[in-house]
């Protein structure tokens, strides 16, 4: 795993763009993605993806005229380590807490509790 595993908020979304783009991409690529959001400039860009390398979440290859970036952590595996960071830090590790506390204040819809207790009635099942 990367060396520092916790990214900001302009990190996350610059590695977003890249796990999303499923494949190497520019500098120019990732960029026009994070100007949905962001209305940052290509020198900007070009320090976050600096700090990027330098935490070890992303590898770039200079073999050709164009910088392609690509991610060197996939995104489910950087998920599940912040999530359960999470979990811990914020709830104590006590999953049943963390659900208490989204369903007291109204933040699960029915579809969600739906798809909630569909997860628990087939976890391990795949097994």
């Amino acid at each position: 795993m990367a060396k520092s595993t916790k990214l900001g908020d302009g990190e996350l979304e610059v590695m977003q763009a890249i796990w999303d783009a499923g494949e190497p991409v520019t500098a120019s690529g990732i960029l026009e993605k994070v100007q949905q959001k962001r209305t940052w400039g290509l020198s900007t860009l070009m320090t976050v993806l600096g700090r990027l390398i330098e935490k070890g979440y992303l590898e770039c290859d200079k073999s050709t005229r164009t910088n392609i970036y690509s991610a060197k952590i996939e995104e489910r595996d950087y998920k599940k380590k912040e999530g359960r960071s999470f979990l811990e830090k914020m709830y104590g590790n006590s999953i049943s807490d963390f659900i208490s506390c989204l369903y007291d204040g109204k933040n699960l819809s029915k579809e969600e509790i739906s798809e909630l207790k569909h997860f628990i009635e087939n976890v391990g099942k795949e097994e």
